[in-house]
């Protein structure tokens, strides 16, 4: 698993890749669809495609003369389990913070303050 995450995340630290991910949530895509908007070869897109497909998040198949490519969703369940994990650790740690301070904030509201009546 953490090899896989290894490479999705290292995928998906290309711009270009990313976009294509972006544009492959609207739906299957050929290469030619997904090099349109790239002022790059066919060539060029299809090996961003090759490392998006080593990492897990497309697949192409043959359908009659069309090789489109799919988006798989579901590493993205993976990559969000990941996330989510350390999100909650990190939403733990400010819990614990803001109830740290709250005590001090109770502390100095309960102190007299110089100069001022008790």
């Amino acid at each position: 698993m953490t090899e896989q995450l290894s490479r999705v995340f290292a995928a998906l630290a290309d711009p270009t890749r990313r976009d294509m991910v972006a544009r492959l949530t609207e739906g299957d895509a050929t290469v030619g669809d997904l090099a349109a908007p790239y002022a790059v070869s066919i060539q060029a897109v299809s090996k961003h495609l090759k490392v998006l497909e080593e990492a897990g998040l497309v697949t192409r198949r043959r359908d009659a003369q069309r090789r489109p490519v799919h988006l798989e969703a579901e590493v993205f369940d993976l990559m969000t389990s990941w996330i989510e994990r350390y999100r909650r650790r990190a939403e733990e740690r400010f819990q614990r913070l803001d109830a740290v301070l709250a005590t001090l904030d109770d502390e100095q509201s309960d102190t007299p303050r110089e100069g001022t009546a008790s």
